[in-house]
């Protein structure tokens, strides 16, 4: 029986039936666990890890202590962790107006309402993630993350089930390049992963630095400077960690077939035509590729 839960409050629309369906596309994740109508999770909290399930409620989300300190910071740091990674209090109404008024994309609010931009309030993780992802498709990547996952990540064994939490910079700082090109990773990408947590186990770089720069070109700068980080990984970590809503991982290539499909785009190298889209959506550029990432598949 749990311990204790508590209600997490959302704004008007949200759908917690969408924000399980990304969390639920099929891949082998090791992050977290659907059950029926929730998510189970190992939550790094300061001090010392939970398990908690997040289940809907009329309000917003319930969340549920199952293992782990239950106390007012817990129940602090929990609340803040869930904001940062479902944001469910964002008001998204003005991103829906703006849909609106394109009609290719009008049909999104319908199609797709309440569902938020999912992040990975661990910039570590999404930076290593994104690396991980580089030129191979995402069943494989998600194969190599558990390899990796289980191999230096913290994990809690409960019930007969294991849950995990991403590896810590320090240990992954310390791993063998060679190790991780058994688990079939590159020799760049071991040594990309190795080298980026080595740049936060020193303390060279960190969420809080990141955050402290002053504005979204500088904190570019700070990210592709590691080795490793490119534009695109660096533009896919400011908008999943730091949830930066100005920014686009252009190039990608799902959001490219998602601009074509919805005929936006003549074809992929229709430069204007994308400007002139992210242009009716400024500061919610983000928002419009996680909605065009989503039209990609069919819920099933």
């Amino acid at each position: 029986m749990p311990s204790r839960s508590f209600i997490i409050p959302a704004s008007d629309p949200f759908s917690f039936d969408e924000c399980l369906w990304f969390l639920d596309r099929g891949f082998d994740e090791c992050m977290h666990t659907i059950l029926p109508g929730r998510v189970r999770k190992l939550i790094p909290l300061p001090g010392n890890p939970v398990l908690a399930d997040l289940r809907e409620h009329p309000a917003g989300i319930e969340a549920i202590l199952l293992e782990g300190n239950d106390s007012p910071e817990t129940e602090t740091a929990l609340r803040a962790y869930v904001e940062e990674w479902l944001a469910p209090q964002q008001d998204i109404r003005p991103f829906y107006a703006k849909l609106a008024k394109v009609p290719a994309l009008a049909y999104m609010p319908g199609a797709f309402g309440g569902l938020r931009l999912i992040g990975i309030p661990d910039l570590f993780e999404a930076l290593a993630w994104s690396i991980i992802g580089q030129q191979i498709n995402l069943t494989f990547a998600y194969r190599l993350k558990r390899r990796m996952v289980e191999r230096w990540g913290e994990s809690y064994e409960t019930g007969g089930e294991v849950y995990h939490i991403f590896p810590q910079p320090s240990v992954l700082a310390e791993a063998d390049p060679a190790e991780l090109r058994t688990m079939q990773f590159t020799g760049r990408k071991a040594e990309y992963i190795t080298g980026v947590a080595q740049q936060f186990a020193n303390g060279n770089i960190s969420k809080s630095s990141l955050l402290a720069l002053p504005g979204l070109e500088e904190r570019r700068r700070a990210l592709t400077d590691l080795r490793g980080i490119g534009i695109w990984s660096a533009n896919y970590a400011l908008m999943k960690s730091i949830r930066d809503a100005t920014c686009i991982p252009h190039g990608d290539a799902g959001l490219l077939n998602a601009l074509v499909s919805h005929q936006i785009i003549s074809d992929k190298s229709d430069h204007p035509s994308m400007e002139k889209l992210y242009r009716r959506f400024k500061g919610w550029e983000s928002y419009l590729v996680a909605y065009l990432w989503r039209s990609l598949a069919v819920k099933s």
